[in-house]
Parts: C-alpha cells; structure tokens; sequence
C-alpha cells in the first residue's frame, strides 16, 4: 500500500464507483423489465371471432405513449359475462378481445405515469388491475365519490375492437391507456388478483344490503345461489363478523363449500319440493325464524320469485343476480313487498371506492382462513380458450381462469 501514491488511489476508487454505478444500472434495468425478459414484437389475442369461437390471433405491440401502461397479463378470469358473450353476443361486440378479471406486471409505462389511482406509486415490475376507463361523468370518474355504480363506463375485455387489439385480459399483453383507471396491487398473489373483479361486486352488493340498516352482526340471512358470487357473498358477509348465514343451493358440491367460506347451514332445493317446503326448511335451519335479510344471487327469474317467503316482515333483500335481462319474474307485491313492508336495494357492478375496499377484504379473507384460492378450480392456457369457456358452461367447477406460464 505504501508505493500506491495519491493519483492511483483516485484512479482506483473512481473505477470501483464507476464499475458499482454500471451494475446499479444494469441491476435496476433488470428489475424495471421485470422477470418477464425482453417485450416481444407482437402479441397474442384470443379474439372472438363467431359464436363459441376464439382465434389466437397475433397483433404488433403498439407505442406505448405518455399517459399509458403497457402489462404482461399473467391470467384473468372467465366472469358469467364473458359467457354470456361466448354463447350469444348481447352486447354485439363480435369480433372482440374479452377478459375483465385480468391482471399482470408493468412491463413498460408513459412517461407521466407517476401513481395509480388511488395515489400509490407505480412503477416498472409492479402488479396491477384496472378497473374502468373514465368517460366524462363526474359521478364516476372521483375516486372518493360513492355516488353511483359504474355500469355505464368502458371497461378493458367489453370494447369494440379497434387498430390496437391489445384491449382485453385473455392475451399476452393489455395496453392501458390514459384516462383509465388502475390500481397497485403488488402486496397480493395472483389468484387473489383474479378475484378482485368478482369481489368487488359483492362488496358493492353488501355496501348496498348494509344502506337499508337491517344487515347487523345478529342477523339472520339466507344467500341464494352459490356459485362464485354467492360463495363470494358469504365470505364477505362472514368477513364482517355475521355468522348466521343458510346458503340455498342445489348442487350438494356447492352447499358444501358455502359451509367452507362461513355458511352455518345449508339447504337444498332439491330435496325440497314447492316452495311452501323449502321454505319451512329455510326457516328451520334458522332455529324456526325466517331470515332477517336475503340476498339473490342466482339470475334465475324463479329464485326471484321464491326469495321473498323466506324473508321475515319488515325484514331486507338484495337483488344481485340479474346482471344482464334474464326475463320476468313472478311475486305478489302485496304479500310479498307491501304487507311485509320489506326493504329492497339492487345492486350492479361497483363504485371506484368499492373497487379499493375489495383488496382489503381479500387480505381479511385470507388472514380468518376463508379458502378464497379455492374458488379457482380449472386453470387453461390462452391457447386453450375455448375449452376454458365450454368449461365454464358446463359448471363443471366455480371460477375458470387462463393463466399465462
């Protein structure tokens, strides 16, 4: 060391700065990219071309501009409304890129891309979902306002198609565009990320059941339906510290993994003939009461019709289950609405603010041991799309999802 004189020191410690700077650099551009490697040229589509019918298609990744986020998708879920586009096409968006319960990695973004929508930072590698892209209507586009549902927004897999293509979650790669919402989600796994879409739902739902002032820890409330949203609907019901739930269902496979996300009892529908004996046998799962409150979750106009006798007087009831129009139900409004004076919300999509809660819910889920993942029976790859679906309309299992390897 002694016949190092001070020049050589200096040249010695600038080349060690210089040589840790290079592999910070290099280190940080790496994890920017993310695990993912190098982005691809083009990208691949499962687009609905005709009914019952995806093509994989490939389609150049387009500029990424400066409001704009471009993700890897690493799977999205296969929702009843993409089924409902699979067999019939109501919305008449064929061709279309489908798949709303999408989400992936970050894997390039705009330069004015900062935070997501809720204030959080964003940056390459990090997790996301988006929710809706805002159209000019105040009371949907403020993150804070809880004003109305966002049923009349865009949202990412229900747009026409255009000369981007990237525009749904069942593909490679999703563009986001500017003006769109999104959301930080790095802090949960995969499959939970999947299910923040239909959860968000139920959150709405519940949010709605809770406004009519009758949903209470001690309540009494029969949920109707349990395939994944009422599944959904009691794990957030049991989230909140309500433990007298019957979940109402047919499918003895179904009723017995609505006990596994918090149902006390259930019943069958089946081994119950005419509604005057499911009834009774509602109400003697509840001790001989019938339920304070009810929520529908089946989109069958014949559920409808039946909830309403197993609701005590001056008890509430949450409609959910009519997503798209199903048809006409049948009820008596005197007896089964105005001489039991009952309290009635419909509930559809979400607000923005529903959209944040339903991540802390998940994490709620997960930390009373409420088997959520279990939710995601079947798992295809993209190129597997319409098995995925036919699956799907088979309900040989709850949630299909498309994962991407």
């Amino acid at each position: 060391m002694g016949n190092i004189n001070t020049v050589d020191v200096e040249a010695v410690v600038k080349q060690v700065l210089e040589s840790m700077m290079d592999r910070g650099m290099t280190a940080g551009t790496s994890a920017a990219s993310g695990a993912q490697g190098p982005i691809p040229k083009t990208a691949r589509v499962a687009m609905l071309t005709a009914l019952e019918k995806y093509e994989v298609k490939e389609f150049p990744i387009p500029e990424v501009g400066d409001g704009d986020i471009l993700v890897k998708v690493e799977g999205c879920g296969i929702c009843g409304t993409d089924a409902h586009e699979f067999k019939k096409d109501p919305f008449g968006l064929i061709p279309v890129a489908l798949g709303h319960e999408g989400t992936g990695e970050i894997v390039k973004m705009g330069k004015n891309v900062k935070t997501d929508s809720a204030g959080k930072p964003l940056k390459l590698g990090d997790k996301v979902v988006t929710c809706m892209i805002f159209k000019d209507n105040p009371d949907i586009t403020m993150f804070d306002l809880n004003k109305q549902n966002v049923g009349g927004a865009d949202v990412y897999g229900l747009l026409p198609d255009d000369d981007i293509h990237l525009n749904g979650w069942f593909s490679d790669y999703i563009l986001i565009r500017e003006g769109s919402t999104v959301f930080n989600v790095s802090d949960l796994d995969l499959k939970s990320r999947i299910l923040i879409e239909p959860c968000a739902v139920l959150i709405h739902a519940v949010e709605r059941a809770k406004s009519t002032g009758i949903l209470r820890f001690n309540s009494r409330v029969v949920v109707q339906g349990c395939g994944p949203i009422g599944l959904i609907c009691i794990a957030v019901l049991r989230t909140m510290g309500i433990e007298n739930i019957v979940a109402v269902d047919g499918e003895q496979k179904r009723l017995d993994f609505a006990k596994e996300m918090g149902a006390g009892k259930s019943v069958s529908f089946k081994e119950h003939k005419g509604i005057e004996a499911l009834t009774k046998a509602v109400e003697g799962a509840f001790g001989g009461y019938p339920a304070d409150f009810a929520f529908q979750c089946t989109g069958a106009p014949a559920a409808h019709s039946n909830i309403y006798k197993f609701i005590r007087n001056g008890g509430g009831l949450c409609e959910l289950g009519f997503f798209i129009n199903n048809g006409d139900a049948t009820i008596n409004p005197h007896l089964d609405i105005c001489s039991k004076e009952l309290t009635i919300v419909g509930s559809w999509v979400y607000t923005l603010r529903d959209y944040a809660t339903t991540f802390d819910f998940l994490k709620r889920a997960k930390g009373i041991g409420l088997p959520m993942d279990k939710l995601i029976t079947h798992e295809f790859p993209l190129e597997q799309i319409n098995e995925a679906h036919v699956t799907n309309l088979k309900m040989e299992g709850l949630k299909i999802a498309i994962i991407n390897q």
